[in-house]
C-alpha cells in the first residue's frame, strides 16, 4: 500500500465516521418524532419549560441555545397542539412567560431522552483529556469544512429547528421512497 493509499483510506475513514454521525442523528430524529410526535428541539424546550417553570422567551432561548425568533416559532407550533400555553407578565406587559399543560406535561414524561442526553452522559463518562481531544477534533473538521461560522445550537437533530411533522409533509422533508436528502433534491444530485 503506497502513501497515497494509506491517505486516501484515512480520508475515507474520516468522511465515513462523519456520514454515521449524520446518519445516526437522523435516524434518531425520525424515532423521536415517530414515537413521540416531537422533534428534538420541542422536546429540549419542553423540558427547559419544566426546569425554568414560567421563564421568558428570552430565557427559554438562552437555556436551549436558539434565536427568540426561533423558540417564538416552535412555541406558535406547540400552543397550538395545546402544549404550552403563553402568558403576558402581570407586572411588565412587554414579558411573556411560557408554561407548560397538562398534555405537553404528559408528552415530556413519554418522550424518549433526546439524542443529545445520551451523548452529553457518555461524553461526561470520558476523562478531561479525552473531552478536551474530542472539541479540538470537531472544532478543526468544523473549520475544514468551512462550517466555524454556520450559526448552530447544541442540538443533535437534523433540518430545520422549528419544523414540524405537519409543515414538512414528513420529518425531513423526504418524500416516500427517496433517498435524497433535501439539500440533495436542491442540488440535483442523484
Amino acid at each position: 500500500m503506497t502513501a497515497q493509499d494509506m491517505e486516501l483510506d484515512r480520508i475515507d475513514e474520516v468522511l465515513t465516521s462523519l456520514r454515521r454521525v449524520i446518519r445516526a442523528t437522523d435516524l434518531h430524529s425520525r424515532q423521536l418524532a415517530k414515537i413521540s410526535g416531537l422533534t428534538a428541539p420541542q422536546i429540549l424546550l419542553l423540558q427547559a419549560i419544566r426546569k425554568l417553570e414560567g421563564a421568558t422567551i428570552g430565557d427559554l432561548a438562552k437555556e436551549v441555545s436558539l434565536s427568540q425568533a426561533t423558540v417564538t416559532s416552535i412555541l406558535d407550533r406547540m400552543e397550538k397542539r395545546g402544549l404550552v400555553q403563553r402568558e403576558r407578565s402581570s407586572v411588565d406587559k412587554r414579558k411573556v412567560h411560557a408554561c407548560l399543560t397538562e398534555q405537553g406535561m404528559a408528552s415530556l414524561q413519554d418522550a424518549p431522552m433526546p439524542l443529545q442526553d445520551q451523548f452529553a452522559r457518555q461524553f461526561n463518562d470520558l476523562q478531561e483529556w479525552e473531552q478536551t481531544s474530542i472539541i479540538a477534533a470537531l472544532q478543526r473538521v468544523a473549520y475544514m469544512m468551512d462550517a466555524e461560522h454556520i450559526d448552530a445550537s447544541p442540538v443533535l437533530d437534523v433540518g430545520t429547528l422549528d419544523r414540524t411533522l405537519e409543515t414538512t409533509g414528513n420529518l425531513h422533508g423526504l418524500h416516500q421512497g427517496s433517498a435524497k436528502t433535501p439539500q440533495e433534491s436542491s442540488s440535483g444530485k442523484n
